[in-house]
Parts: C-alpha cells; sequence; structure tokens
C-alpha cells in the first residue's frame, strides 16, 4: 500500500533559519505555509526534489513542543499511498488508531506498536522537482530488536516480506532489514538495531532509545551540492572531497538537527539488493 518515502517532518524553534540552511546547501525552495492544529505547530513545507521537508515550528502546547523540549530534529517520516481510503480501512481493521487532518494521516508510534515509529501519511502525487537532489528514498529507523518491529510494521502498513533485504554494517554498527515498498525501487524504511556501543549510532541510540535517525535522497550529481557544502559548511559533511562522488553524509549540525545521507542516483542498489542496477558513474 505504500509506494514511495514522499517527505519528512522536522521539529525546528525557527522555520526561517531552518529553510535557510535547506536553500542554501540544497536549494529547496518553500511551496507553502500553514498551521497543524493536531501537533500545535506552524508549518514551513519545502520542496526537496520530488519530495517534500516539512519544518515545524510549535505555537503552543502539543507535541511538537514536547519533542522541541527534548531534543530538536527528525520528528516524523513521511509515506506516500495511491488509495489514502484503503489505507484508513485497513488501519481500521488492524486495530491501528489514527488522526486525520487536511488530507494526510497521523500516526504516533503507540498506535502503531512500534516504537520509535511515527509517521505522516499522504496520497500519491506526481510533484516537479526542484533543487539539487531527485527525491528521498529511505528513513531509517533505530529499535531495540529489528525483527520485531520489521514484522509489526509490515503488519501495520501492509508490507510485502518478500521485498525486504537483509543489511549491515561493520563501519557504522548495526544489524536490520530494508523495507522495499516496491521490489524495483529504493523506497523504504531501514529499521535497524545498533550493535556498537561505542560508534555514533550506538551512540545515538543509548541517548534517545528507539527513533527516527535520519534520511537518504539521491542526486544525479553530488558535485555541486558538495561545492556547497565546502563553501557554507566545510565542517559539517562526510564524503569525498575530490572527484565523483557516489555518497555523502551532511552533518545535523547542518540541517537544523537532521542528518541526511545523499547517494548518487541508482549506487543505493549497491547495499539494497541488486547491485548489477547501480549504473557506473558518468555513463548514461
Amino acid at each position: 500500500m505504500l509506494t514511495r518515502v514522499d517527505r519528512v517532518q522536522l521539529v525546528v524553534p525557527d522555520r526561517s533559519a531552518a529553510a535557510a540552511g535547506f536553500a542554501r546547501l540544497l536549494e529547496a525552495a518553500v511551496v507553502r505555509e500553514d498551521r497543524l492544529r493536531l501537533l500545535g505547530a506552524r508549518r514551513t513545507v519545502l520542496r526537496f526534489g520530488s519530495s517534500e521537508i516539512e519544518l515545524l515550528e510549535p505555537d503552543g502546547v502539543g507535541l511538537a513542543e514536547d519533542f522541541l523540549r527534548a531534543h530538536a530534529g527528525l520528528f516524523a517520516a513521511g509515506f506516500a499511498t495511491p488509495d489514502v481510503a484503503r489505507l484508513r480501512a485497513h488501519l481500521t481493521a488492524s486495530g491501528v488508531p489514527f488522526a486525520a487532518e487536511g488530507d494526510q494521516l497521523f500516526l504516533p508510534p503507540e498506535a502503531l506498536r512500534v516504537p520509535g515509529l511515527r509517521a505522516v501519511i499522504s496520497g500519491s502525487a506526481e510533484l516537479p522537482a526542484s533543487g539539487l537532489v531527485q527525491h528521498l528514498y529511505e528513513a531509517t529507523l533505530l529499535v531495540q530488536d529489528f525483527a520485531v518491529a520489521v514484522r509489526d510494521a509490515a503488519r501495520c502498513f501492509g508490507l510485502d516480506a518478500s521485498h525486504c533485504v537483509p543489511i549491515r554494517s561493520g563501519e557504522f554498527g548495526y544489524e536490520g532489514v530494508l523495507t522495499l515498498f516496491q521490489p524495483d525501487r529504493l523506497d523504504r524504511m531501514e529499521i535497524i538495531t545498533p550493535n556498537d556501543a561505542g560508534k555514533t549510532m550506538g551512540r545515538f541510540f543509548a541517548k534517545r532509545g528507539a527513533s527516527w535517525y535520519m534520511c537518504y535522497a539521491e542526486a544525479a550529481d553530488l558535485r555541486p551540492i558538495r561545492h556547497r557544502l565546502l563553501e557554507h559548511a566545510p565542517h559539517d559533511w562526510t564524503g569525498r572531497r575530490d572527484g565523483i562522488p557516489d555518497n555523502l553524509f551532511i552533518h545535523p549540525t547542518a540541517l537544523s538537527g537532521m542528518m541526511l545521507g545523499i547517494s548518487r542516483a541508482t549506487y543505493a542498489w549497491t547495499w539494497s539488493g541488486h547491485p548489477e542496477r547501480v549504473v557506473v558513474a558518468g555513463v548514461q
């Protein structure tokens, strides 16, 4: 029922300052502003490739204010479905409560019974791309037991287990599963369990517990992004500093508390079950 990772929500103390950072580094553009009553927040929506970034600034008592008091940054991951009514019916039949505002559904972790998994659901839409990235494709959830979390997330969202891809990393210290929504697209949740308390992810998990950790986007060419980073945030990213880069990470200090990975188009298939789908850099 889910087809895309179409957005993420960040809770920030200042929407204007956060939007300026995304514009400066990635040419994300403001497309609308409104208020989310359910979360008690003013919202600025940025076009981010063909995806969106929702910046939530608390305007009183509510979930956004509670989150900001604990820590700013990545609040929820957003997923698109071609049939919102069908998904609503599935959630209801599965005993999963949800709230609705405007044309979106909002699901907290306690409703999904998956620790840390806060989601916002929108109807599928083809949006004109804007900026230096093409689209989001992954949101990373840290949990204590990835096998249980994957099972429960699949039940809630009707995910097909045959599309899932196991993943592990000694470099970053984790093991888990990529829950690909469709077999021929990269869009997925990465649901993982940190297993090295000395690494950055392990320290984050020890501090925050089950929560969203980061997200990933694709770009046709990472060199223009690298140029912006070298100029405006030279110490706030990790990646190759010469040649044609395949992958880089922008640190939370540069993007209002959100860590963002950006991979060259198709390159993420290297670790997503189909390395034969990777297009060599410079080959069309």
